[in-house]
């Protein structure tokens, strides 16, 4: 048996969708741990006011936010999948007739970068990363909309032979020229080392690393749990109000490279948008969040 041309289709439109209608789970319990932890009062009213929007949207299935964002997928291919037809077409197609049947209706955020023009299609789009996965018969794709307040204020650098000192001082200075334009409290996803693309591809992905988790190597969750202890003592708080929650997590990935070292950083707004499915060769789907 093969995936279905019309599963990947429909799939990932409703990835899509309910992306824009809800927070993940992960995301509702950092919320509500920083509510705990939280000092200042109009910051523990903000948090408060974010839960009860998200819970509302997904009660009441509108969007969390007006800025539904351009459609991007993260796409893990395993050697041993078999398909009814193409990937990346199908994706196409299913954001289009997502366009055409979404309500409320999506705003036309897809913008062309030289003539500023702006729909709903364009060159590249959805934006969609492939990846090969060894020993495995499923394709998993995650849907993590890429909207302006985020996408703005990520940034990369290239370094020669950084200390960690350094690292973690562009990673901070980069959180605060952002503020609190990102919507706070973030998720930021930090790649470091490879390549200039692959140093960014590591820190969007870092983003999407479920919240709670900790690099398995220490001298990388050292590095963690310095920096989020960092950026929350910015007191930028809730959407700029103030307070002890900027970030929700700071997520560090790395890879090998040469003497040159990029540093990337990447921000994923309060909303945390990701949702997740993986879909097998006998059809079934399994929805991961």
């Amino acid at each position: 048996m093969a995936i279905a041309f019309t599963t990947i289709k429909q799939v990932t439109a409703q990835l899509y969708d309910r992306s824009l209608r809800g927070i993940p789970k992960d995301t509702a319990a950092a919320l509500r741990s920083a509510d705990a932890r939280e000092r200042n009062e109009t910051a523990r009213h903000t948090l408060r006011v974010m839960l009860q929007s998200a819970e509302a949207a997904q009660r009441e299935q509108h969007f969390i936010c007006s800025d539904a964002g351009v459609p991007v997928y993260f796409v893990k291919v395993g050697v041993q999948a078999q398909f009814a037809g193409n990937l990346r077409q199908a994706i196409t197609e299913g954001f289009a007739e997502l366009v055409d049947t979404i309500q409320p209706p999506l705003l036309p955020h897809v913008t062309h970068p030289l003539t500023l023009e702006r729909g709903y299609r364009g060159k590249g789009m959805p934006i969609v990363t492939f990846d090969l996965v060894d020993d495995c018969d499923h394709v998993e794709i995650t849907c993590s909309p890429k909207a302006l307040g985020s996408g703005r204020w990520a940034a990369l650098e290239i370094f020669s032979f950084p200390d960690l000192k350094t690292i973690e001082e562009f990673v901070l200075d980069t959180v605060i020229q952002a503020g609190a334009q990102p919507c706070p409290p973030v998720v930021i996803g930090v790649g470091i080392g490879g390549t200039f693309d692959y140093a960014a591809k590591m820190a969007k992905e870092a983003t999407l690393r479920p919240i709670g988790t900790v690099h398995a190597e220490p001298m990388v969750a050292d590095m963690e749990r310095r920096l989020v202890q960092a950026v929350n003592q910015t007191g930028f708080g809730p959407m700029g109000t103030g307070g002890d929650s900027t970030a929700m997590a700071v997520h560090v990935d790395y890879c090998a490279g040469h003497g040159f070292t990029p540093v990337a950083v990447a921000f994923n707004c309060w909303i945390n948008r990701r949702t997740r499915a993986r879909l097998f060769n006998n059809g079934r789907v399994e929805i991961l969040e």
